[in-house]
């Protein structure tokens, strides 16, 4: 009996989802071979190269004490970040002209093709974070801007929080 669905097997073999199922990267095995934008370090987890990954990437993020990365976007991808450690500074617009900051268990989301810029707010502590994106590429576009003085502070906001969340 011919069988269409590829993870059906018949009673002699492996099944297919033993090695094309669920798999676990661990923390040190992460890969550096990435899209690299000056001022921070970025290494793949997950990925179509490791994993197969069609449709995201994942991976780690980790900005010196003191340092910025410089001006990029990422394409046609969506960003989250999850910071896990430190405190996030970001910047984002045509001149970078709007700021926001994220500390420990705080989600920033980056649309597609927003020009933006990632600041570790501290002097002393590294900044550690987790990120994801929509896609297996990875899409770096580094980008040469003229960034505002002094940005504008945004808040928060939405349905549940008109008035801004801190």
């Amino acid at each position: 009996m011919a069988h269409d669905h590829p993870h059906d097997h018949d009673d002699h073999a492996e099944p297919a989802w033993k090695h094309d199922g669920v798999r676990v990267i661990p923390g040190n095995q992460l890969d550096t071979n990435t899209a690299q934008t000056p001022g921070m370090n970025r290494a793949a987890a997950i990925n179509f190269a490791r994993v197969g990954a069609q449709k995201l990437w994942a991976g780690t993020v980790t900005i010196h004490a003191n340092a910025k990365t410089g001006a990029h976007h990422h394409g046609h991808l969506e960003s989250v970040i999850y910071v896990v450690r430190g405190k996030a500074r970001m910047r984002w617009g045509e001149q970078l002209e709007f700021t926001a900051e994220a500390g420990p268990g705080d989600f920033i989301y980056v649309p597609p093709y927003v020009p933006h810029q990632e600041i570790n707010a501290s002097a002393t502590e590294p900044l550690e974070c987790v990120l994801c994106r929509s896609d297996g590429e990875a899409v770096a576009v580094n980008i040469d801007i003229e960034p505002v003085e002094k940005p504008e502070t945004v808040l928060w906001v939405d349905p549940t929080h008109p008035t801004g969340g801190v």
